[in-house]
């Protein structure tokens, strides 16, 4: 059996350690209790969390005993950017995230087993820490020449700005996280991406300290596409995880777009194929580029993880019914919508010809070439071809009371919203 340590390096997800030869020992002794931590800046997590989540699923599937950390009291300050000072939300803000994210990321762990993952809240050990506690007990073990040095902290220094002693103390705050996290459970790891070192270093040096022990750190590589770019943003900015945030249909969208060159790596990070159905996939890449199953494996499975099997098969049955196979009228709103959201659009009043309203669209040149279309069979309305030049927009057209979807050709598709 591949050791855990070998097969996450296997799947991209190994950056750094603090001691690789300590942290395998650690592992084979015997379940290693470890957490990665969360802060809740936004009401949904996002790409990048996700590669967290699948680090910790693994390390959990391996019998390992996962600690997932909402920051209730860290999530208030927010780590330094690079970009300046965050704005700081309000503490109800702060606490409606930490729902959020804790209700995200339970899909992904197993809570119940011999080896239970368990939701902790640092505010749980902060929020009544008085400012002389924290400079005694946790504020002493700290040099500010090793602070002053991180990179993030550097930068912003150096910057007109600077950075808020309020910032900068997140550092140590962090650190006390693993802390209380090794005292109350035990906790002797701690996973992160690779722009966390510091802080989880920060982590590994109090302890250290404080306590006489020694601990271990992991980072997860940042994630690039293969011509080195940055991997993760969609059209309207950030992947998130949460449908209200991105539809499952422009999830799913999103990871069927991956790159040829990149797929292979994605299915290694986001999924839990094997190494024998991934080398499969890789095969029919080469073999059949243009239908795209890597992509398509990839994105089912990705959707599903996150979103569920049912939001899958309907975003798999919206895909089919915008090209005729299948029945646009069975698509609930929230999917419809979801999936005419890129096209192109246009408003017209009930009643518009069809040769007009393909117009306007733009998905045709002009009225006449739209009239042409028709007359030669290729335009269709909700996939029903239309014969008559004259035809009109009717009540029985619409899709939920506003929206007709309209073909030109096979693939040319466009939507128009309908008013009156």
């Amino acid at each position: 059996m591949t050791h855990i340590l070998d097969e996450l390096a296997w799947r991209g997800l190994v950056a750094q350690t603090t001691d690789t030869e300590a942290l395998r020992a650690a592992l084979d002794a015997g379940p290693v209790t470890f957490y990665c931590g969360f802060d809740p800046t936004a009401p949904s997590l996002h790409h990048g969390n996700l590669v967290q989540l699948m680090l910790m699923r693994h390390l959990q599937l391996a019998g390992h005993h996962p600690l997932a950390l909402v920051g209730g009291a860290t999530g208030m300050i927010g780590d330094p950017r690079m970009s300046g000072e965050r704005v700081l939300n309000t503490k109800e803000t702060v606490a409606d995230w930490v729902g959020r994210l804790q209700t995200q990321i339970a899909r992904f762990l197993d809570f119940d087993g011999d080896n239970p993952a368990r939701m902790v809240n640092n505010l749980d050990w902060t929020g009544d820490l008085t400012a002389i506690d924290f400079l005694r007990e946790i504020g002493k073990h700290y040099r500010l020449g090793t602070m002053l040095a991180k990179d993030t902290v550097a930068r912003r220094l150096a910057s007109d700005e600077g950075i808020s002693f309020t910032e900068f103390s997140y550092q140590i705050l962090q650190g006390m996280d693993y802390l209380e996290l090794y005292r109350r459970h035990g906790c002797t790891l701690q996973t992160g991406g690779n722009d966390q070192w510091g802080n989880l270093l920060s982590g590994v040096e109090l302890i250290r300290k404080s306590e006489h022990a020694a601990v271990h750190a992991l980072t997860t590589p940042l994630i690039t596409k293969a011509d080195g770019t940055k991997f993760g943003k969609s059209e309207g900015g950030a992947v998130w995880l949460a449908p209200e945030a991105m539809s499952p249909y422009a999830f799913y969208q999103f990871w069927l777009n991956t790159d040829d060159a990149d797929v292979e790596g994605y299915l290694k990070v986001f999924t839990f194929r094997t190494r024998e159905e991934i080398g499969e996939l890789a095969v029919a890449l080469a073999e059949r580029p243009a239908a795209r199953e890597a992509q398509r494996a990839l994105a089912y499975d990705v959707t599903t993880l996150v979103h569920g099997v049912e939001a899958t098969e309907k975003v798999l049955a919206a895909s089919a019914a915008l090209f005729g196979r299948g029945d646009l009228r069975d698509l609930d709103e929230p999917t419809l919508a979801a999936a005419v959201a890129e096209l192109p659009t246009a408003t017209v009043p009930l009643g518009t010809p069809v040769a007009d309203a393909l117009a306007a669209t733009g998905v045709v040149a002009s009225k006449g070439a739209a009239r042409r279309a028709i007359v030669e069979g290729g335009a269709s309305v909700n996939n029903v071809k239309v014969a008559d030049e004259a035809a009109v927009l009717t009540a029985d057209d619409l899709l939920h009371g506003r929206w007709a979807v309209l073909r030109r050709g096979k693939r040319t598709l466009a939507v128009v919203r309908v008013e009156g």
